[in-house]
């Protein structure tokens, strides 16, 4: 699927304030370090479009000022062409999901760029929260974010254990988690909690 970008691409999932819910990070190496060590994010034109626009757009095509001249820097790395995608359903914890493909021979094709905002909308639909927690799960993933052991959810809400166990592994089957605390975690994230 992700053939055509040849260089890399990186795509980060459901980004809420800060933090993406995940990432997928197939730049070169030395590029990232260098971005990295530069503080590039804030001053990146492709970041700037991201967060102002949804849809495509290919680097060539962007009309932001470049102070700190990231794009001329990029080439010296191999990323000479690119595109952006970002992508927002209107979720209400305000997450968007979006990816930036590059090569270096020559520009994406308009299908190209079409296949990578499908595939990153696919996978923003694929990372939202669940609509089927129930609220006395949610209630039970709460308390876990705070800390509480079993005994002291159960004992709190006045049920057994027993009730709290199942409430958490239904929270757990329905989110994909591995445990209580990844589970919560992730409620957190999705703004569930």
């Amino acid at each position: 699927m992700l053939a055509p970008a040849s260089v890399g691409y990186y795509i980060a999932l459901r980004v809420g304030f800060a933090f993406p819910l995940e990432e997928l990070n197939e730049l070169p190496k030395a590029w990232v370090d260098h971005y990295t060590q530069n503080r590039f994010m804030l001053h990146d034109p492709v970041i700037r479009w991201i967060y102002g626009n949804t849809g495509s757009i290919r680097w060539s095509e962007l009309d932001l000022p470049d102070p700190m001249r990231v794009l001329e820097q990029a080439q010296v790395f191999g990323l000479r062409y690119g595109a952006a995608v970002a992508c927002f359903d209107g979720n209400r914890e305000g997450q968007r999901s979006f990816g930036t493909f590059v090569r270096a021979d020559r520009e994406f094709t308009d299908e190209e760029i079409l296949q990578f905002q499908r595939y990153v909308e696919k996978l923003h639909r694929a990372k939202a929260p669940p609509t089927n927690l129930t609220a006395a799960e949610i209630e039970a993933l709460g308390m876990v974010k705070r800390g509480l052991r079993l005994k002291q959810v159960a004992h709190e809400l006045g049920v057994t254990e027993g009730a709290i166990k199942q409430r958490l592994k239904n929270a757990k089957t329905k989110l994909n988690a591995q445990t209580s605390a990844q589970a919560a975690a992730m409620a957190s994230e999705f703004g569930l909690i």
